[in-house]
């Protein structure tokens, strides 16, 4: 598969549906969320891509048995899986070549797939660059087996993705695959867009960069971060919580809500901003999208229910130009701009732009034996733990 493999960009699509969600960080029970109707809604309206991590809880499990349920069920070559690895809980991680094998196998089966097609090394500034160099090695083993088709990397902070993306390709002489940002394009933090910052992805050779978290995780919502189930484990402080929601008052009085006026604003700038690490599989209509160019900078959305998903894929036909009428999206699109410039960010202040500490030096890892990996089902039937007799399967 590795030989035959084209440029991500030809093959990623334009919108991921992110499944961060179905995961009790945001609800409390995602068994009862209509996960189901949510990804067979995503597969209706051609959204073909679907992110997703071990460390989500039951997210992995949950999206498989979406895509079993399915009738007719979609054919594999027809959506885009992508999974993480290296993550164990919020306090753990283990990038070793044993661990990251292990976890990717536990993924194809959860998912029910002979292979995924991109996997991240999940939240890289918790480890070290060596560790994070020795896990997109392994990635790249799987990659040359058949079991995986793209490798990336994925974290907070953007400056250390630079820095890692750039640091891989010194090291190894082939760039990443993938590089997925999270919470740094958006209407509160729009580092992610700076032009420096994307010369260092250029140079790093990095094929596509991918735009996640437009509503801040919940930042950026009409309820607001502290009347949420995301309030107990959200890392923002209090006075950026309660920065954000005051937006919600300035978009009501434009006539607007908060979550359309942010999810339109990443949509729409990314898809231009970010469209030279974009995918190529450009929608077109009458319309068109001719003002992108060749490529759209590509966004992952994550949505609980089936009314979340219609909206944003309502907003995002129209930053497509797959919907409405071109005076009309103009005229909206002229208005969005205006009050995220002119109100939302004074409005901000200090907060424009700012980012939480996400890993680093204070950092500990609590998971002390690296590459322990459990003898279980998964284990066993892909020959992980072996006998001395045994040998392994991959």
């Amino acid at each position: 598969m590795a030989e035959q493999r084209k440029p991500l960009s030809e093959v990623l699509p334009p919108l991921i549906l992110g499944t961060a969600t179905f995961n009790h960080q945001y609800h409390p029970d995602p068994t009862h969320m209509p996960y189901t109707d949510i990804v067979g809604r995503a597969l209706d309206h051609n959204i073909l891509g679907f992110d997703t991590s071990p460390y989500y809880g039951p997210s992995e499990i949950l999206l498989g048995d979406a895509l079993r349920k399915l009738t007719p069920p979609p054919p594999r070559e027809g959506y885009f899986l992508i999974t993480k690895a290296g993550r164990i809980a919020g306090d753990q991680f283990d990038y070793s070549p044993s661990w990251i094998r292990y976890s990717v196998c536990r993924s194809l089966e959860r998912l029910g797939t002979p292979y995924l097609d991109l996997v991240y090394t999940h939240d890289v500034e918790f480890v070290s660059p060596q560790e994070v160099l020795a896990a997109v090695t392994e990635l790249r083993n799987l990659r040359d087996q058949g079991l995986i088709r793209y490798v990336g990397i994925s974290g907070y902070p953007v400056d250390t993705l630079a820095s890692l993306a750039e640091m891989i390709l010194r090291e190894t002489g082939e760039p990443l695959d993938a590089v997925l940002s999270y919470n740094h394009f958006c209407v509160q933090n729009s580092k992610l867009g700076e032009q420096g910052l994307l010369n260092r992805f250029q140079e790093a050779g990095v094929e596509c960069v991918l735009n996640a978290s437009m509503l801040g995780m919940g930042l950026l919502t009409t309820r607001g971060i502290d009347n949420s189930p995301m309030a107990l484990w959200h890392p923002a402080p209090s006075e950026l919580r309660q920065s954000c929601h005051h937006l919600a008052t300035i978009a009501q009085e434009e006539g607007e809500t908060l979550e359309e006026v942010s999810i339109r604003w990443a949509l729409e700038n990314w898809a231009r901003i970010g469209s030279p690490f974009g995918t190529k599989n450009v929608p077109h209509s009458d319309q068109g999208v001719g003002t992108l160019g060749a490529r759209m900078g590509v966004s992952v959305m994550g949505v609980s229910s089936v009314a979340e998903l219609e909206e944003t894929w309502s907003l995002w036909s129209s930053v497509a130009g797959l919907a409405g009428e071109p005076e009309q999206q103009a005229a909206q699109k002229a208005k969005i701009a205006r009050i995220v410039k002119e109100k939302m960010w004074p409005s901000l202040g200090q907060w424009k732009d700012y980012a939480w500490e996400s890993g680093g030096p204070s950092f500990v890892n609590a998971r002390t034996t690296m590459g322990a990996v459990p003898r279980d089902e998964v284990s066993e039937r892909w020959g992980l733990v072996r006998n001395v007799m045994d040998t392994a399967k991959i």
